[in-house]
């Protein structure tokens, strides 16, 4: 079993797990909640965008810009197939 990159690395993987749960969230939230910079969130997106794993929306929210991220279904997939991965090393574990 190999983990995926992706979404294994800690920062996108609470990114992954933080989208999953939620929805949908906007960038400043994102950089509260996780504890992260927001140069380094930014680094993070951009690969997770690159990849397909979430959708980027930009609005205007009482004349100031407002960024949303949203895990696309392909970001769900690529979750949900981690967690089982996880899930089967650990079951793993328990056979060994």
């Amino acid at each position: 079993m190999e983990l995926d990159k992706l979404v294994h690395q800690p920062i996108r993987l609470q990114l992954f797990a933080y989208l999953y749960k939620h929805g949908e969230s906007a960038f400043s939230e994102l950089s509260e909640e996780l504890d992260v910079t927001e140069g380094n969130l930014a680094s993070h997106l951009q690969t997770m965008e690159d990849e397909g794993a979430i959708d980027v929306e930009k609005t205007f929210v009482d004349r100031k810009p407002r960024t949303t991220y949203r895990l696309t279904p392909r970001g769900r997939e690529l979750f949900e197939e981690h967690v089982a991965t996880l899930e089967a090393l650990i079951d793993d574990l328990g056979d060994g």
